[in-house]
């Protein structure tokens, strides 16, 4: 394990403790560190491809949830937009997963946008739009391996943990689950990415030559 994922692992257990405790200050130093750090990984492993781009984003997007408010939280999801833009594109480009990936994400998308629209209020469209960004990532992530697709199914939960609590419906341990559930997403992309296996576009060239 290279030092920068043994340091992401101490940013995240600093974080869910932060989280649970309410510490706001520790959350401010732990959080931001969290992509940063999976960024140090991925570097040197693959050539800068969107999946960086992508850890910008939600680096980006980290910060600005931090902040209360729902201008904060708007800000947020657009910078989370451009994270399941870039990881959609990046896993497209490496292979493209079956036509069942993308209906079996569907289901989950219209149901939970039906049950939650009264709910949502000016955050309906928002939302809407988003999730379906956030849907197509996990269902173009099960094209690249086993693990990439945990970690995309993994992002859905926590943002449909947020996408709940921005409903007002609250579970318990809400808070500490979609941290977990994120850091977990992250760390499952990232080490996927850096140890997927050659794309089927990539053994095509290779096979010509």
């Amino acid at each position: 394990m290279r030092l920068s994922l043994k340091l992401f692992a101490v940013a995240t257990a600093v974080e869910l403790i932060a989280v649970a405790a309410d510490w706001t200050v520790l959350q401010w130093l732990a959080k931001p560190l969290l992509a940063p750090l999976l960024a140090v990984y991925l570097v040197g492993r693959v050539r800068p491809d969107l999946v960086l781009v992508a850890l910008g984003f939600a680096t980006a997007g980290d910060v600005a949830l931090l902040i209360d408010g729902e201008v904060p939280f708007l800000i947020g999801m657009l910078c989370f937009l451009g994270t399941q833009l870039c990881l959609t594109v990046a896993f497209l480009r490496h292979a493209r997963p079956r036509w069942w990936a993308f209906a079996g994400y569907a289901v989950p998308w219209a149901t939970a946008n039906a049950l939650l629209w009264e709910r949502l209020g000016t955050l309906r469209v928002p939302v809407l739009v988003y999730s379906l960004a956030l849907s197509a990532m996990a269902a173009a992530a099960v094209g690249v391996s086993r693990r990439v697709a945990v970690g995309g199914a993994l992002f859905l939960v926590s943002d449909f943990l947020i996408g709940i609590g921005a409903a007002d419906i609250e579970v318990p341990g809400q808070s500490v689950l979609i941290m977990a559930t994120y850091t977990a997403a992250l760390a499952l992309i990232v080490t996927g990415w850096a140890a997927k296996p050659v794309s089927v576009v990539s053994q095509k060239v290779v096979a010509e030559k």
